[in-house]
């Protein structure tokens, strides 16, 4: 009898302690399909572009990559630059995690510049550079500048930058994140403007010395007072630089430029300008007193910023400017703006 208790008392404790290492497995170091968990390890990154392509130790933010290892069936979190980066679960197996490199990871030159990766049993940490994106060139001012003046050059991710007119080297004067401040370089009349980074190149497609109105209008052209138009300095939302101007226009009514004289274009293509409005509209170019109310020159605009240009053929064979003008052509109120009135070269 008493072995027959001691037994039954055995084979109690040893279905306990199975059951107590099955959950324990369970709870901790086995995934959802049976299999253990490790901690994870990352073997390489590619590019999800081309996977076929050797590993990369680097890729700008907004790149999608996959992330090649194993460990990754429990996975957590996943981090650049210790910034905690959405992963689809949808888009992870056991052996790659499919992730887009957040645009606001940090990639300066303190960043720790790693990427790790968290399951339920630990972590591994890799070495990845996250690049800031290609640089954006947003404008630069005064657009009229001649050799040895300063510019300012509006844009984002101007890391260590250099700038060029069309190969003409430009000296750095300074720089942040949004804008440098660079020296016009010798012969760099009608050309246009570059700015590369480790991360790639940007171009503005204004030339040097072509405005008639940047963020001011260049002599002898202007908008008289009686116009009633308005000018707002808003670098965030201007076209050009910082200023750009607008006018409520009624229905079939225009914003007129003064009356002058200039007939040394022979250097320039055309004319174009940007325009927006507050609600869809329709403007006609006015040219030298002509056009009016002829929709062979009416052009649409939207609340973005829309660039229209005329070549001199398009114009009649221009051969001089003596007036720019915009009229009203929905026969209704709409606020217009305008930025940026440039002539244009080849």
């Amino acid at each position: 009898m008493k072995n027959r208790i001691l037994k039954r008392i055995t084979v109690a404790v040893v279905t306990v302690f199975t059951l107590a290492v099955q959950f324990s497995c369970s709870d901790s170091d086995q995934d959802n399909r049976g299999g253990m968990v490790n901690p994870p390890v990352i073997t390489s990154v590619v590019l999800a572009s081309d996977p076929d392509l050797e590993p990369v130790t680097q890729a700008q933010g907004g790149t999608m990559v996959i992330i090649r290892g194993s460990g990754f069936n429990t996975l957590k979190n996943v981090y650049f630059n210790d910034f905690d980066t959405y992963f689809n679960p949808a888009m992870v197996t056991d052996t790659e995690i499919f992730v887009a490199i957040d645009m606001e990871t940090p990639y300066e030159e303190d960043a720790p510049q790693t990427l790790k990766v968290v399951n339920k049993n630990g972590e591994f940490v890799y070495h990845f550079v996250v690049a800031p994106p290609a640089p954006i060139v947003k404008s630069f001012q005064p657009v009229n500048a001649v050799e040895g003046d300063q510019i300012t050059i509006y844009g984002n991710y101007f890391i260590n930058p250099t700038v060029s007119f069309d190969g003409a080297q430009a000296t750095v004067v300074s720089n942040t994140l949004t804008e440098i401040v660079a020296v016009m370089p010798a012969n760099a009349q009608y050309k246009y403007i570059t700015v590369e980074t480790i991360s790639g190149t940007a171009s503005w497609g204004t030339a040097v010395g072509t405005a008639i109105y940047d963020d001011n209008f260049y002599a002898p052209w202007t908008i008289e007072a009686w116009n009633n138009h308005v000018y707002v300095t808003d670098l965030a939302n201007a076209f050009q630089g910082t200023t750009f101007f607008k006018k409520d226009i009624p229905g079939w009514d225009n914003i007129q430029g003064n009356w002058d004289w200039d007939d040394q274009i022979s250097q320039y293509t055309g004319i174009k300008f940007a325009v927006r409005s507050d609600t869809p509209g329709k403007l006609v170019f006015i040219f030298n007193g002509s056009n009016w109310g002829d929709s062979n020159f009416a052009f649409d605009t939207t609340t973005e910023w829309t660039e229209v240009s005329f070549t001199w053929q398009q114009l009649n064979n221009a051969d001089h400017v003596q007036n720019i003008t915009f009229q009203e052509f929905t026969g209704e109120t709409h606020t217009y703006y305008f930025d940026n009135i440039t002539y244009t070269v080849d």
